[in-house]
């Protein structure tokens, strides 16, 4: 069981944020047109407001209960992504409170869509640009159908390659996701966690995804 993480500090997740910041850039990007997704699937409701307060504005939530549950203790205050896998009979109570599911990948997730989605509605399809067997995400060939057969706004993809041993080892699978959003027209690229962030930079991520890098200290 992973533990909570509990005792944030303002100033250290502030002087994160600005780090990893400061390293898009180095890598050749501008930081504006990265998004820092705050992942907070072990982030207790109460340490929510360390994060507003260094100035985190898009989380994301794995869990469905849990996102409605902590948007709702800080109504206004941040933007919401589901990053999680979707469930379909889920999908209705998220749609009040997030921009983007990002995790769209199954034909029920699109049922759904279509009944309870509206105008508003956007989403990311994830796609298993490996073919890891037992993981979430259509494959690649899958893609134009999800596209024509999607009852609301597709805005971009979402992939998470599998476990490597170092975050080169990842380059390929996100070129293959830019290069699928490409050739479809989609602007947003959701990739990269605290352990390959940069290289998904590098790749076109428009929004990344970070837990543990932006609450804790290197040295801790």
């Amino acid at each position: 069981m992973v533990e909570l993480i509990r005792g944030l500090r303002t100033e250290e997740v502030r002087a994160n944020l600005e780090r990893v910041k400061a390293e898009i850039a180095d890598v050749g990007r501008d930081p504006s047109d990265v998004q820092i997704l705050a992942a907070v699937k072990y982030v207790p409701v109460d340490e929510l407001e360390v994060l507003a307060e260094a100035g985190v504005e898009l989380l994301g939530e794995n869990r469905a209960q849990d996102l409605v549950a902590k948007a709702e203790a800080y109504p206004g205050a941040f933007t919401w992504d589901f990053i999680g896998h979707l469930q379909s009979r889920k999908v209705r109570q998220l749609l009040p409170h997030v921009r983007y599911i990002e995790s769209v990948g199954s034909e029920s997730a699109l049922e759904q869509l279509g009944r309870h989605g509206t105008p508003a509605t956007e989403i990311l399809i994830e796609v298993n640009v490996a073919g890891e067997a037992g993981k979430s995400g259509i494959a690649p060939t899958e893609l134009p159908g999800y596209l024509e057969r999607s009852p609301v706004k597709v805005v971009g993809l979402m992939t998470m390659p599998p476990l490597a041993p170092t975050p080169e080892a990842s380059r390929e699978h996100f070129a293959t996701l830019r290069e699928l959003a490409r050739d479809h027209g989609l602007t947003q690229l959701s990739m990269g966690t605290s352990q390959d962030y940069l290289v998904a930079v590098q790749e076109g991520a428009t929004i990344v995804r970070l837990g543990t890098s932006l609450y804790r200290s290197r040295a801790s």
